[in-house]
C-alpha cells in the first residue's frame, strides 16, 4: 500500500511589507525554496512530477502561474510542470493535500508543495479590485455587499466573549515566542539563505510588545471593537515548499523522511463569520485518524486575527501550551499563499526537534473554508 512521507521542507525568513524581501520577484523567491531543497536532498530535478504552489492574489508579478514559472527560474526541466492553487489563506497547505493525493493515487512518485505571496508587491485585495467579486446570487443569497474577515474576527470575539485584553495578551504571547524561539535557533534548519538579502530572521517580531503598547491602538474594523492591528496577522512577504514521495521512493533515494501524511480534511462554515472552520475541520480530521485532540503533541493554528485561535482552543479543548508554541502570524506575519507551508514546515522541524509524534495544522480561509492536516513524526 502506497504512504505519503515529506522529506524535507524549507521556508524563506519572512519579511515586513515593503521590507527586506520587497525587491524580491515572487517567482525568483519562490525558485530560491525549490533549489535549496533540490541541494539539500540532491533529488534531481528532472525526477519531479509537479510543482504545486499556492497563491491567493494571482495578477501582476503574480500572474501566469507562479508554480511553473518558479519550476523554470529554478532551472528545473522544461519537462517539470507547475501549477498554481487558490483557496485563499489556505492555498498552499491546499497545495500539500494536493501533492499529497497524487501521490498516493500513484499518478506521480515524487511531489514538490509549496506557496509563495509577495504582499508587498501585490497588495491585499488586488483582485477584488475590477469586477464584480462574489456574484449577485452569492450576495443575494447572504443579504450582504461584501464579506469582510476583521468584521468576522469581530463576530468571534464577541461570540466567544473574548476581551480586547485577552486578544491582546494572545498578541504578546505570539511575539514573546516567536522571539524566544528564533533566538533558541528554532528555525535554523528550515530557513533559505537568499542572496543579497541580509535577512536572516523573521522580520516582524516585535521585542518589546507589551498589552500597555497594544491598548493605545484603535480599532481597525468597529469604532468600539476589538480587532486592530496588533492582535491580527502582519502583512508580510514569504515562500516555502516540500518535498513529498513515497517511502519506498525516498528509501531508494537515501533519504530519511521527517513525518508521514497522516489524514487530511477541508470543510466549509459560515462566509459570513468567514473565520469558523478550522474547528469543524480539526474535529473531522480526528475522526478520520482515529486519534484525539490530547493524542496531539503541538498544533499550528494560523493567527489571521487572535480571536481565531482563542475561540478554536474554546471549542477543542486543547491543552493551551501545545498550540503555536512558536509563535504565529501575529508575531512574524502572514503571506497568505505561503503561510499553509510555512506553518507546515515550522510544524514538522518542532516535531523533530521535541520528538513529537503527531502535529495537526489549521488555519481559516476567505470563503468560511478550513483545511486540517495531521502529520505523524518518522520513526
Amino acid at each position: 500500500m502506497r504512504d505519503a512521507v515529506i522529506v524535507d521542507a524549507v521556508r524563506t525568513p519572512i519579511g515586513k511589507r515593503n521590507g527586506a524581501l520587497a525587491p524580491w520577484h515572487p517567482v525568483d523567491l519562490a525558485s530560491e525554496v525549490l533549489t535549496t531543497l533540490v541541494t539539500r536532498t540532491g533529488i534531481d530535478p528532472a525526477d519531479v512530477d509537479d510543482v504545486m504552489f499556492g497563491c491567493v492574489n494571482q495578477l501582476g508579478d503574480q500572474s501566469t502561474n507562479v508554480g511553473r514559472m518558479a519550476a523554470l527560474a529554478a532551472g528545473f526541466p522544461e519537462a517539470v510542470p507547475g501549477v498554481t492553487i487558490d483557496r485563499a489563506c489556505g492555498s498552499s497547505q491546499q497545495a500539500l493535500h494536493f501533492a499529497v493525493a497524487t501521490v498516493l493515487s500513484g499518478m506521480a512518485d515524487l511531489v514538490i508543495a509549496g506557496g509563495v505571496e509577495m504582499m508587498s508587491r501585490v497588495p491585499l485585495g488586488s483582485a477584488r479590485a475590477t469586477g464584480m467579486p462574489y456574484g449577485p446570487r452569492v450576495l443575494a443569497r447572504y443579504r450582504r455587499e461584501s464579506f469582510s474577515q476583521g468584521e468576522g474576527a469581530e463576530m468571534l470575539a464577541e461570540q466567544y466573549g473574548l476581551s480586547r485584553t485577552a486578544l491582546d495578551e494572545f498578541s504578546v504571547r505570539s511575539h514573546t515566542l516567536a522571539a524566544q524561539a528564533t533566538d533558541a535557533g528554532a528555525f535554523a534548519g528550515q530557513l533559505v539563505t537568499l542572496p543579497d538579502t541580509p535577512l536572516t530572521a523573521d522580520e516582524g517580531i516585535r521585542r518589546t510588545s507589551t498589552v500597555e503598547t497594544l491598548a493605545a491602538l484603535k480599532p481597525a474594523f468597529r469604532e468600539d471593537g476589538v480587532i486592530h492591528a496588533g492582535n491580527a496577522s502582519q502583512i508580510s512577504d514569504g515562500a516555502a515548499a516540500l518535498v513529498v514521495t513515497t517511502s519506498e521512493r525516498a528509501r531508494a533515494l537515501g533519504l530519511t523522511p521527517l513525518a508521514r501524511f497522516h489524514s487530511g480534511s477541508v470543510i466549509g462554515a459560515d462566509p459570513v463569520v468567514m473565520l469558523g472552520a478550522p474547528w469543524p475541520a480539526t474535529h473531522k480530521v480526528l475522526a478520520r485518524a482515529g486519534l484525539g485532540i490530547d493524542d496531539i503533541g503541538a498544533f499550528e493554528i494560523n493567527e489571521a486575527f487572535a480571536s481565531v485561535p482563542l475561540a478554536w482552543l474554546a471549542e477543542t479543548g486543547a491543552k493551551p501550551e501545545r498550540l503555536n508554541p512558536l509563535g504565529g502570524a501575529i508575531a512574524v506575519g502572514h503571506p497568505l499563499g505561503a503561510s499553509g507551508a510555512i506553518l507546515m514546515t515550522r510544524l514538522l522541524h518542532h516535531m523533530r526537534n521535541h520528538g513529537i509524534r503527531y502535529g495537526l495544522q489549521s488555519m481559516c480561509e476567505a470563503g468560511g473554508m478550513a483545511n486540517a492536516t495531521i502529520v505523524e513524526l518518522a520513526g
